[in-house]
Order: structure tokens, then C-alpha cells, then sequence
């Protein structure tokens, strides 16, 4: 091979591999390919679970006749001008369209939207609109697929408060979607929704259930994400009485077993339920999470079927909320109904204990208080009080135990001089056990309060971040109490801060601060030494506290700020109105009483005897 074949092979091998990195696709055509060929596999698989569905469906009932026409609603299938039809009552606005003879979108009146970035030009709350709530109904026949979204209904206003959407197939066959919009006070977000067929018998598959298909893109509607995410997610409740949730976090779907009740598409305020006369089988649900800088928090679907009588004797009872997530408000539909549907329970009150804590005490005092007319940080404040009055007895208790020992603090001494070594810790220890028994003081004794104090701490901190009252309500420097308060802007991104100074999340760290400091002083009594890396650790908590919830309501900061300054206040009164002299005394005068030492007491002694049992016999 000579020379020039070389070069000719060389510049050719050049030549390709240039080729083929300059006609490379870029980043956002690779992106876009996939996306193509995402999408032609969802409506290939889409169109493949229609078509297996109408198969099951033709299976129950293989004589049903065949329509000689194109389309059974063939009529409606013509590209009509899309017409808008308006349910009122005094809470909200529904508008009905002619596509697909579905709820187009809702307006709730008592409510607003975040307005511009300044906070200004606030309108009534669009709970969606368009294609962002996409109800659809799928009936069968040999010849197609009846997809509801697809076909043009005909609006026939009957009054005020009743509209029907007509999707006709002759003058006496056709499918009626009925909408009766509530004007009862109680049930004014509540949406009647029947399904009446008439002379369908025939020309549909006479399978008695008809397939819903339901997908809603949840609008962000909040100024803070962190909640707003963690609080917006799927919840259904089954005909069994359980209240299950998908994930707030991340991409999730289920099949639930057995029938359900209601389907709810939640977001941290508001939601949009449908419920189900006689419930919903062989469901399938999923969510998927949205990013930050999206217009949308979720997507949500909705897939199952519900009893349905194409020959039009009973009607499909259907029922859509689309309104706030208010305890009593969903609480109060089940009024004068004999099966409950409870959807009360979209509402997340915390854990089983914390649950009870808020259901009896926490949401009647709170709507006690909102229904008095009251400025809602003068609810929080009063609500505040209440708690820490309810808690004061066992606070006292915790005071009280810290104060005894703190008085025998001397005789501590006296024993920590007596065993200076290391190697009588156990020795030492036993002493000082032995002289609290004699005192009759437990080192317990404090413990126990302040456990049964943390329920109803918790219980405000499950409450507070979903309480819809607080939601554009301001306070002092804090424009919405149901989001961080953003005084201090920062112009960058400060790592694990964010970009914002929450002044109610600093107050409470000060607070914290100042807790911390009073509180180790009142436990210094000279039984366990203190030592330097455990107290720096005490102070480093509410520092780290101030970075975890600067980005929580300020509400809920205000009600942690306003209960520790409390908490101080009470701890300083306390201290002042004891005389540790007279405790001192009482407890010398009860000294010689016979007291049997409490289990605690008794088990920590017998651990220590038997460890010096066991230390003396390996000396030997």
C-alpha cells in the first residue's frame, strides 16, 4: 500500500468521524424526539386499553346490534361552535361547556388569588379552567369507542340552578348529563351530576357500568411551595371507611382494592372531589409531582367505572365538591345524609393521638374563635393561652421537680467532693439516688409532664399549615400567615436559608435561645455534671430550627414564637414566686418519713448493686 492510498484512507476516516460529529442531533432535538416517541407511546397504549376495555365490555353482551351509521351520536360529531353555559350560587361560579358537556371551570367567590408579584390586582379564586380538569365518560358498541370529551353537546338551560347537556343521537336517543348546582348554605359547593340515558338500549353495550377517565392539572395557587407541595396530593376514601393518600413527593400510582367512595384532586387549600352514589370499581389513580418554577404543583388521574343503565330506568348518581379545604365546611355535607361520606377527612390532622387532639379541641376553638369575627393573630394568640393554661399543671410539675433538686444542690456537692474518682461514678451515683429517695424527689418527675405536653404541641403543628383561615390573612410585618413572612429579601440563593429572612422564624430561634439558657440554668443541680459539648449542643438546635422552617407559614413561627416567650414569662414567674427556702424545709421535715422508693428508683439501685457486686468479684 503505498503512500498516497494511506492519505486517501486517513482523510476519508477524518472525513466520516467529522460527519458524524457535526450531523450529531443537539440536546434539545434529542429532547424533542423523545418526547415524540413518548407520546406516540402513550396514545398507542392509551388507544391498546380502550380497545381492551370495549372488548369486555362487547364480551357481557355479544348480541348487541350494530349501528348502521358512522357514529351512533354521529350529529355531534360536527365542529359546532363551543358554547358556555353558568350555574351561580353565593359561593361559587361554574361554567359548563358544550365540548364534552363537562365543567369547563369554577370560580369561588369568597376567595382570591395571589394577584401580581406585588401581591396586587387580586381576583376570585379560579379553582381551574379549560383543560386543566378533564372529565370524560367512556360508553362502548360494536363499531366505536364513545369518548364524551370528543362529541358536541347540545345546552338546555332548565332553571337557575338545574342545566342539562344533551348528547343526542336521534330526538328519543340520547345521554343527558344533568347539573344542579347547591343553593343549600351548608352544601354551596356541592355539584349534583346525574347521567341519564333515554332509547340507548341497543346501541350501547348493555354492560351496566360506563368507564371514567379523569385527569386534572392542580394550579399553583400559593406563594410558598414547601407546603403547598407537601400538603397537595391524592386522596380517596374506600366504601370500607379508610382514608388512604398517594405520595405528596414523587410519582406514584395504585389500584385500589376493593370499591370507593370519592376521589379527591387536592392542593393544600382547595379541592376537587367526585363522589360516587354507588361507589367506584376496579379503580386506577396516580399523581405526579411538578417542579418548582411550574405553573402546576400535580397531575393527577383518575381511572375506574360506575354503575350505568343504558335503558335509562336509573339514573348514574354522581357528585363533584369544588371548593376549600375546610374541616367544617366538608363536615357539615354530611348533615341529614345516612350514608357519610366524610369528606372531612381530606383534611390531614396528624397522627392518631394528634388527630383526636385536633378533630375535639383544635378546630372547634379555631372555629369558635374565626366565627367571633377575630383578627386571626389574635386567634393564634388566644389559642396559644388556651394551650399553655390547659398545660400549666403539668409545667408546674416539670418546675417543681427541677426546683427540689436544685435545692438539694449543696448535698450534691457534698457527695460529688466525697467520691472525686472516676472509678466510684457507680458509688457516687447510688448516693445521690439514695438522697433524692430520702427527699422523696424524683429525677423523673419532670419527665412525664412534658411528654404529655408534646401531643398538643404537635397537634398545632399539623393543624396550623392547612388551616385555610389563615390563608391571605396579615399580621403585623406578615402579608399571608399561611406562607413564610418575606420581610428581609435576599437578591441571592443563601445555602440552606433560601432566599429570604423569615422575621417570625427568627423571633422564635431568639426565643428558642433564650429558652435553652433558662432552662439548662434550672437543671443545673450538680447530680450530672454539664458537659461543654452537650450545652453547645442544646444551643445549636434552634439555630438549625431557624434554617428547617424558615420556609414554614408564618403562623406557625408566630405560634411557636408567641407559645416559648410564654413558656420564659411562665418559667421567670415561677422561679420568682417559689421560696426554695421553705421547699428546702419542707423537704428536710419529710426527710424522716419512711418512703418506699418508686419503680424507677428501685430498678436503677438494684442495677447498681449488681454492678458493684460484679466489680468486687473480679477484683477478686
Amino acid at each position: 500500500m503505498d503512500k498516497n492510498t494511506i492519505t486517501g484512507f486517513v482523510l476519508i476516516g477524518l472525513l466520516l468521524v467529522g460527519f458524524s460529529y457535526f450531523s450529531r442531533p443537539s440536546e434539545e432535538q434529542v429532547a424533542a424526539m423523545k418526547h415524540y416517541n413518548d407520546s406516540v407511546a402513550t396514545v398507542t397504549a392509551e388507544q391498546e386499553l380502550l380497545e381492551a376495555k370495549q372488548a369486555a365490555a362487547l364480551s357481557q353482551n355479544p348480541t348487541v346490534a350494530k349501528v348502521d351509521s358512522t357514529s351512533v351520536f354521529f350529529n355531534a360529531t360536527t365542529n359546532a361552535e363551543e358554547q358556555f353555559v353558568t350555574l351561580e350560587n353565593d359561593v361559587m361560579i361554574v361554567t359548563l361547556s358544550s365540548k364534552g358537556g363537562r365543567v369547563y371551570s369554577t370560580v369561588l367567590k369568597d376567595y382570591k388569588n395571589q394577584g401580581d408579584a406585588e401581591g396586587n390586582n387580586k381576583e376570585s379564586l379560579s379553582l381551574f379552567e379549560g383543560n386543566e380538569n378533564v372529565l370524560n365518560f367512556n360508553f362502548y358498541n360494536q363499531n366505536e369507542i364513545i369518548r364524551t370529551k370528543d362529541y358536541n353537546f347540545k345546552p338546555i338551560k332548565k332553571d337557575d340552578s338545574t342545566v342539562v347537556m344533551r348528547l343526542e343521537s336521534s330526538a328519543t336517543s340520547y345521554i343527558d348529563f344533568v347539573y344542579q348546582i347547591n343553593n343549600d348554605e351548608s352544601k354551596g359547593y356541592l355539584l349534583d351530576f346525574k347521567i341519564v340515558a333515554t332509547g340507548m338500549n341497543g346501541l350501547l353495550a348493555n354492560n351496566n357500568y360506563v368507564d371514567i377517565d379523569w385527569k386534572q392539572n392542580t394550579p399553583r395557587q400559593e406563594r410558598g411551595h414547601v407546603f403547598e407541595n407537601r400538603l397537595s396530593c391524592l386522596t380517596y376514601r374506600t366504601v370500607k371507611n379508610d382514608t388512604e393518600r398517594l405520595s405528596d413527593t414523587k410519582t406514584e400510582s395504585v389500584k385500589p382494592e376493593g370499591d370507593i367512595r370519592w376521589v379527591a384532586f387536592r392542593s393544600q387549600f382547595f379541592s376537587t372531589v367526585l363522589i360516587a352514589d354507588d361507589a367506584f370499581q376496579e379503580s386506577s389513580l396516580g399523581t405526579k409531582a411538578e417542579s418548582n418554577d411550574s405553573k402546576y404543583v400535580k397531575d393527577y388521574t383518575a381511572e375506574m367505572k360506575t354503575s350505568f343503565d343504558p335503558t335509562g330506568q336509573k339514573a348514574t348518581q354522581l357528585y363533584m365538591y369544588l371548593g376549600p379545604n375546610k374541616y367544617k365546611t366538608l363536615q357539615a355535607i354530611d348533615s341529614g345524609r345516612d350514608t357519610k361520606w366524610k369528606l372531612n377527612t381530606i383534611v390531614y390532622l396528624g397522627w392518631p393521638v394528634v388527630k383526636q387532639i385536633n378533630r375535639w379541641f383544635t378546630v372547634n376553638v379555631f372555629d369558635w374563635l374565626t366565627g367571633l369575627g377575630m383578627h386571626m393573630g389574635l386567634v393564634l394568640l388566644i389559642i396559644t393561652v388556651i394551650v399553655k393554661v390547659i398545660v400549666f399543671p403539668a409545667t408546674k410539675k416539670t418546675y417543681m421537680s427541677s426546683a427540689k433538686m436544685r435545692v438539694l444542690k449543696p448535698k450534691i456537692d457534698e457527695i460529688n467532693a466525697k467520691y472525686p474518682n472516676q472509678e466510684d461514678a457507680m458509688k457516687k451515683q447510688q448516693e445521690v439516688m439514695g438522697l433524692y429517695s430520702q427527699y422523696g424527689v424524683s429525677p423523673m418527675g419532670g419527665c412525664l409532664p412534658m411528654l404529655l405536653q408534646f401531643p398538643i404541641l404537635m397537634a398545632l403543628f399539623m393543624f396550623v399549615p392547612s388551616a385555610i383561615e389563615l390563608r391571605q390573612q396579615s399580621f403585623l410585618w406578615a402579608a399571608d400567615l399561611s406562607t413564610y413572612d418575606a420581610l428581609i429579601q435576599f437578591p441571592f440563593h443563601v445555602p440552606l436559608l433560601g432566599d429570604h429572612l423569615s422575621i417570625f422564624c427568627l423571633l422564635m430561634t431568639v426565643t428558642n435561645i433564650l429558652n435553652t439558657k433558662y432552662t439548662m440554668a434550672q437543671q443545673n443541680t450538680g447530680a450530672q455534671p454539664q458537659m461543654p459539648a452537650m450545652k453547645w449542643m442544646m444551643y445549636l438546635m434552634p439555630v438549625m430550627f431557624l434554617f428547617i422552617l424558615n420556609d414554614y407559614p408564618a403562623g406557625l413561627n408566630y405560634y411557636y414564637f408567641i407559645s416559648t416567650l410564654i413558656s420564659i414569662v411562665t418559667m421567670i414567674v415561677l422561679r420568682k414566686t417559689t421560696d426554695e427556702d421553705a421547699l428546702l424545709a419542707q423537704l428536710e421535715a419529710n426527710k424522716n418519713t419512711e418512703k418506699k422508693k418508686s419503680g424507677f428508683a428501685a430498678r436503677l439501685a438494684q442495677m447498681q448493686e449488681e454492678q458493684e457486686r460484679l466489680k468486687n468479684q473480679n477484683k477478686k
